[in-house]
């Protein structure tokens, strides 16, 4: 579909406004400019906030959370199954324009939409099992128990690579714990980010409920320092990089705020001498080339067993000629482009630093002709054999980039050397020995927050809890119990004696 009438499709104007509570839309701050990495189309401006803007934001937020608490969860839950309805209608659209404005494939796009809609089904039945636990009290005729209550204003930072999702994941949650929500999306993909503001708009008004359940503030990264540093904020859920989130962890801890990180990934598999190739190739080649390299749960390093060595180093090879590289919305292609030139700037870095360091190509990377591909942010998957220990192995490319270690001992070798990266966020082994795989799932085993064995680190699903360890933020999100971090516990005492018995035997004569 052309962009223009995609765009109109999913109700996106041009020089469209990029402030919104669910009513009308504003914005006085800054102009960004969305272009696609596709083709270097300009797909839209969207003004972002005002300082004035992000107050008038903040008050509709307030002033809707004070009746949207009071709902009952079940029907909070149900808002949440309209949103996922409202996504099953528009997959395609919006599907398509992740595509166009972030540059991950058709496929990949219409799969995080997809993501969209499994969270909302998630939400709608945890709403109807937001838990406490009752225990049994050391003082007669006394109940303990413990429940949850809303925080108030969750603040959502997202990043560029997954435009739409994240934003589900921690909405879906928080709005069924009785939260309200206000979200500053990436200034690199801002028209995916007032799609989703609109559909939402259609389901709270649907339902007569207030402005300000549903928040938007485009801007750039003051909007994000206006967040952290806001002590009406409960909440701030961020995801990107590292050094974005040391810097958001400390502005909210400033003022004893709660924070959600979820950032850096250099994730590993590792390839054991009891591996099945036919499930470790694909594996690997999808999660290092998949959305150009671009995801937190891309996998950065193979860590493969020198008996097995120059077998698998082949088969890698065979299948990175058979990547297709193009457009994205073209389903015949595996990668599409970076998301931008600065992002290119740093792929050509990495490839200078990987030869200074003494890395040998397998594949060797490039940037593409602009003219062949219609724009420069399209680059060739690289995958270079280097030690372990080389610095630029330590740091997380956000590329399509793979590195390859060889390990000569046992699996604690591996997994030591999967270990030593700061980041904790992904990791796989590919092994059919239960005594490895039990190993590297062990508490002695790998430190990630997410082990996975005979698949990939990429594919995380909604069911479970998402999130890593070290510098990846030590955050949760998705699944599980990730819901009470959007909630305060509370323990409760209920006396129901004719006594009050008072701590160390106190007594009183009255």
């Amino acid at each position: 579909m052309e962009i223009k009438n995609l765009l109109e499709k999913l109700n996106i104007k041009n020089n469209q406004k990029g402030c919104n509570t669910g009513g009308i839309w504003i914005g006085e701050g800054e102009i960004l400019s969305s272009f696609s990495p596709v083709n270097d189309l300009l797909l839209g401006t969207v003004q972002g906030a005002s300082v004035q803007d992000y107050e008038h934001i903040l008050d509709k937020a307030e002033h809707a959370f004070l009746s949207f608490r009071a709902v009952p969860a079940p029907k909070r839950g149900d808002l949440v199954r309209q949103l996922g309805n409202k996504l099953r209608e528009k997959k395609s659209y919006l599907g398509q324009l992740v595509s166009w404005e972030m540059g991950k494939s058709l496929q990949e796009g219409l799969g995080e939409v997809q993501e969209m809609i499994d969270i909302c089904d998630f939400a709608v039945g945890l709403s109807r099992q937001l838990y406490g636990l009752t225990m049994t009290s050391e003082r007669p005729s006394h109940r303990l128990y413990e429940q949850y209550h809303p925080l108030g204003v969750v603040g959502i930072i997202s990043a560029f690579n997954f435009p739409v999702a994240v934003w589900s994941w921690n909405v879906a949650l928080a709005w069924v714990c009785g939260n309200v929500c206000i979200w500053k999306p990436s200034e690199k993909t801002p028209l995916c980010s007032i799609a989703c503001q609109q559909i939402i708009s259609e389901v709270l008004k649907e339902n007569s409920m207030p402005e300000g359940i549903s928040c938007i503030v485009n801007g750039g990264a003051e909007v994000g320092k206006w967040i952290a540093e806001d002590h009406r904020i409960a909440l701030v859920s961020a995801t990107g990089s590292t050094s974005m989130g040391k810097d958001v962890g400390q502005r909210v801890a400033s003022r004893l705020g709660k924070s959600l990180l979820e950032l850096g990934g250099n994730n590993a598999i590792i390839i054991s001498p009891h591996a099945d190739l036919n499930t470790a190739i694909p594996a690997s080649v999808f999660g290092a080339v998949g959305t150009c390299g671009q995801r937190c749960t891309s996998t950065r390093r193979l860590i493969v067993h020198e008996s097995i060595f120059e077998e698998f180093i082949n088969f890698l090879q065979k299948a990175y000629e058979q990547l297709r590289i193009g457009n994205p919305l073209d389903e015949n292609n595996h990668v599409g482009p970076l998301i931008d030139l600065d992002a290119v700037e740093v792929y050509t870095e990495a490839l200078s630093q990987v030869e200074a360091q003494g890395g040998a190509w397998l594949v060797s990377g490039s940037v593409l002709s602009e003219k062949d591909y219609g724009s420069n942010c399209y680059v060739k998957p690289a995958v270079a054999i280097i030690d372990h220990d080389a610095p630029i192995v330590h740091q997380e490319t956000f590329a399509p980039i793979l590195y390859v270690i060889k390990y000569k001992g046992e699996i604690e070798e591996a997994i030591s050397i999967q270990n030593e990266v700061k980041q904790g966020l992904s990791s796989s082994i590919m092994s059919h020995n239960v005594r490895e795989t039990e190993i590297f799932l062990s508490h002695w085993g790998s430190d990630c927050g997410i082990a996975n064995v005979n698949i990939g680190t990429s594919g995380a699903e909604i069911g479970g809890a998402f999130g890593g360890e070290k510098e990846t933020g030590g955050g949760r999100e998705s699944g599980s119990d990730a819901w009470k971090t959007y909630m305060r516990r509370q323990t409760n005492t209920i006396n129901f004696s004719k006594q009050v018995p008072l701590a160390q035997g106190i007594t009183f004569d009255l």
